[in-house]
């Protein structure tokens, strides 16, 4: 009982119709798809003869209110004569396919707008968010570079004060030295006679 089991790609590729098509096909005329464990839709061989023949009555120009009248009433045998009773009620002027095709243009030309709105958008976006972040990134190096050298004033005038302090500390200490050796060589001095 194992039975082929085709995704909807798979299956829209075999009916030669787009994937939208045959689940708005499924909605309209109600029809149940089995699905897997994971809720998604699998097609049986069933289903793509099903679709197949859905197409072909399309293509001869039956609205889907008719294929769906002769699916649910299970093929009678005055099938032709109630498909030709809703065409004639309702003259089919554009088929399905036609009014997906142009929906299908329609939305790939919008998809292209919208991508090439987007695309502009991004690079807009891109432009400003580039200069926003070399002026951020300039005013951060411009403050860590002031704040380096400030650093550095700071410690070069820490270093000269230190070398003023050695420097009069050393001058101080070399004075009392001098006074002291003057003071002795007075003291020393041999008196003259």
């Amino acid at each position: 009982m194992d039975k082929q089991r085709y995704m909807i790609s798979d299956a829209a590729a075999l009916v030669n119709v787009e994937s939208h098509v045959l689940r708005y096909w499924e909605e309209e005329l109600e029809l149940t798809v089995p699905r897997n464990e994971m809720g998604h839709r699998y097609y049986t061989k069933e289903n793509i003869e099903q679709f197949m023949k859905i197409k072909e009555w399309k293509e001869q120009g039956y609205q889907l209110k008719a294929i769906k009248l002769l699916i649910h009433n299970g093929g009678r045998e005055d099938a032709p004569e109630l498909l030709a009773a809703t065409a004639a009620s309702e003259p089919a002027k554009q088929t399905l396919s036609t009014e997906v095709e142009d929906n299908t243009r329609r939305m790939e030309q919008f998809q292209h707008m919208m991508a090439q709105i987007v695309k502009g958008a991004i690079a807009e976006n891109n432009h400003a968010l580039g200069k926003e972040v070399s002026e951020l990134v300039r005013d951060y190096v411009l403050k860590e570079m002031n704040y380096l050298m400030r650093e550095q004033d700071e410690a070069e005038e820490e270093r000269y004060k230190k070398l003023d302090e050695l420097i009069r500390q050393s001058l101080k200490a070399k004075g009392k030295k001098e006074k002291k050796l003057f003071h002795k060589k007075q003291e020393w001095k041999p008196n003259e006679a």
